[in-house]
């Protein structure tokens, strides 16, 4: 009698594939019939006319070919081209779409079917639509069709990943991160109706918990950390390291693969990911043996590369692949207009939004934001025990339009939306899950400081040098006070010299600084000597420099070392403060609690640059000034980039159970840390079970 039973639900089962079979098939069918009547260029009837009956049976050949194709070989065609740039595959999109409905055109018997390749474009894109949408619609209603399908899909992929089955009497943690969000960009987007999904979570099954972050207020520290535990010597977003002459940028291949390395070493930690663990769209893995879309391991070649198995995963689908391309390029479009009317309506501050930057917005916020929810609605398909994935289209569209602004609030919305079906997936998950939203850092508003004072920081540094400059920067007040005070120092300081017998200095063409510019944060090295520079050192080769960068309005403080009194702090009017004695007012005042004990941090970095260059904030305004074309920025110390948020479950414990301020993305790490041993249990990191570390050891040093 159970035979029996398990027989029949078999042919139930395979009765209900072959009817959606059917039912999509003949959506498919109906949509080409419509689309041959309405469009002059594509074709199903002979030129002499054919019946209705035969049209149809045209209509039903040329649809089930076309269905066929896209199941057998798109997935192959996408594989194929995993090596081209996620941008230029998004164009291909349509050309490879058309080119399978050519094909399947051409397998019509009799050859009735026939359109123009502009007209295949169309066609083929408005047909796999239609069948996405007929499937997904048929899969819905039929809710035990769709939970076997989950359960099904949960024990493949489990199975492929070796986890035991009864892991999933275990709740799951999801880190989802809203790149750029800041504390109170998130509530205001709550209580304005922006964010519907997070207003429900924040008055029902979540707390909030705003962070500061380290003097670094950007992806590349905060992200460091929270995945590997240590964002050490990582004092900004770019800087030089004289050692070894090399530039580190933190979203560089390169350099994100070496970031990861160090933090390793440090920790002796892969990372929070390590245990069943998935890395979706960061510039770090934080152990995850399932990656996509991870800057540290793209530069892999070969089976091990899985990075760029999350575009695999997302365009093998083509309906996904051309509802993608569609939403690029209309967001390209989008970008453009909002360009338009902000120069039309004389929006200030405003940064210049063209060239690439229409394609990069639509990138971010399109088909990272698409290839990132796909890749973690999966991972909670298949039961993976963690998942951290980073949305990037806020923090991007914010730079170029204001933190604040219309074009931002409309991204917030989208991501709300995303946050939205990521929930609704998880109710279907064969594990409960748990979900964090949380964000790296914030971002402040301001005119650029080339827009308010007519020339870059780079520009004035080389003035205070006494080098050449740009005619702009020559011609801008500034610019003329820095050379007139170099000027003036230089021959001060050679008449001494002179009266005292000492040799001048010597300023060849290896002494050029460089400048870097990290949102409202710059680093100034000098190349042609060896380690960090002291105070006396740099008035020496260049007497004016510190003094024209200290008393400008723009700049709010600078961080130098200095062989007397150790690293000090340098601020407008002279005032000079040891570091030792450093304190969150006199030259930090209105930067914020903490702001010294940052600063002190970074002094101890063995990269820290010759000069650290922090803007000037208004604690009124909230505004900085960013040494690169950004209004919205971030990176240093000033206003709400330093003032991310955690959002959690009421299930998880406190970040801090004696209600302190939770201080450095390190402290942020080990909370994350502790709500993965709550959900999960201990878990080993790699490499400590080798070195004989039990499995409570491993996991005491993360104990916030």
């Amino acid at each position: 009698m159970r035979w029996h039973r398990v027989a029949e639900r078999r042919w139930h089962r395979a009765g209900s594939a072959l009817l959606r079979v059917i039912v999509v098939w003949a959506v498919s069918t109906l949509t080409m019939l419509a689309l041959a009547g309405l469009l002059p260029d594509f074709r199903l009837q002979s030129h002499d006319g054919d019946s209705v009956t035969r049209t149809a049976l045209t209509a039903a050949w040329g649809a089930g070919a076309f269905g066929l194709l896209t199941a057998l070989v798109w997935p192959l065609v996408v594989r194929a081209l995993l090596l081209v740039p996620a941008l230029v595959l998004g164009l291909l999109v349509f050309f490879l779409n058309g080119s399978l409905l050519l094909l399947a055109l051409r397998l019509i018997p009799d050859g009735r079917g026939d359109a123009d390749p502009e007209t295949a474009v169309v066609v083929a894109a408005v047909m796999s639509a239609v069948a996405s949408a007929a499937s997904t619609a048929l899969a819905v209603r039929d809710d035990d069709a769709y939970r076997r399908r989950l359960s099904r899909l949960a024990t493949r992929r489990r199975r492929r990943s070796g986890q035991p089955d009864d892991d999933a009497s275990c709740p799951g943690v999801i880190f989802l991160q809203l790149d750029g969000v800041g504390h109170e960009v998130l509530l205001r987007a709550a209580k304005d109706g922006v964010m519907p999904t997070v207003a429900e979570w924040l008055s029902d099954t979540h707390r909030l918990t705003p962070w500061r972050t380290d003097w670094s207020s950007q992806t590349g520290a905060s992200q460091l950390a929270i995945l590997h535990g240590s964002n050490h010597d990582v004092p900004a977003f770019r800087w030089y390291e004289k050692d070894s002459g090399r530039l580190m940028v933190s979203n560089r291949p390169a350099s994100a693969v070496e970031l990861q390395r160090r933090a390793i070493e440090r920790t002796g930690d892969s990372g929070l990911l390590t245990y069943d663990g998935a890395s979706r769209g960061n510039l770090f893995s934080g152990g995850a043996d399932q990656v996509a879309l991870v800057l540290s391991v793209s530069t892999r070649r070969g089976r091990a590369n899985r990075s760029r198995a999350g575009y695999f995963a997302y365009f093998s689908d083509p309906a996904n692949a051309v509802r993608t391309a569609v939403s690029f390029i209309a967001e390209v479009g989008r970008e453009i207009r909002q360009s338009v009317r902000a120069r039309l309506r004389g929006d200030a501050p405003r940064v210049s939004r063209g060239g690439l930057y229409p394609f990069i917005r639509a990138f971010a916020t399109v088909v990272s934001r698409d290839v990132v929810v796909a890749a973690v609605i999966g991972d909670m398909l298949a039961g993976r025990t963690a998942v951290y994935a980073d949305l990037v289209a806020y923090d991007e569209v914010a730079h170029h339009s204001g933190p604040h602004s219309r074009d931002a609030a409309r991204v917030l919305e989208s991501l709300d939306r995303s946050l939205a079906l990521l929930a609704k997936a998880a109710e279907h998950a064969p594990r409960a899950y748990r979900i964090v939203l949380l964000s790296d850092h914030g971002q402040s508003p301001g005119e650029t400081f080339e827009g308010a004072y007519g020339l870059s920081l780079k520009d004035l540094v080389r003035a205070g040098c006494g080098l050449p400059v740009s005619r702009r920067a020559e011609r801008s007040k500034c610019g003329a006070e820095a050379r007139d005070a170099a000027g003036d120092a230089l021959r001060g300081a050679l008449h001494r010299r002179e009266a005292a017998g000492d040799p001048a200095p010597e300023a060849g063409p290896g002494s050029d600084p460089v400048v870097l510019a990290s949102g409202n944060l710059a680093l100034i090295s000098f190349p042609d000597v060896p380690g960090r520079l002291s105070r006396e050192q740099i008035e020496a080769r260049h007497p004016a420099l510190l003094g024209t960068l200290a008393n400008h309005p723009g700049i709010g403080f600078l961080l130098v070392r200095s062989e007397e009194h150790g690293s000090v702090v340098l601020a407008a009017g002279g005032v000079e403060v040891p570091i030792a004695e450093l304190a969150d007012d006199g030259p930090l005042a209105g930067f914020g609690a903490g702001a010294a004990d940052a600063v002190r941090r970074t002094d101890s970095f063995p990269h820290v640059a010759d000069i650290m260059v922090n803007s000037m904030y208004d604690p009124e305004t909230g505004r900085v000034h960013a040494f690169e074309e950004q209004i919205g920025s971030h990176g240093g110390l000033g206003g709400e980039q330093s003032q991310p948020f955690l959002l959690s479950p009421v299930e998880l414990s406190p970040p801090r159970a004696d209600g302190g301020d939770l201080i450095g993305a390190e402290q942020v790490h080990h909370v994350l840390r502790r709500w993965l041993r709550e959900c999960t249990g201990p878990q080993i990191p790699v490499g400590a079970a080798e070195r004989g570390i039990p499995a409570q050891a491993s996991d005491s040093v993360d104990m916030t």
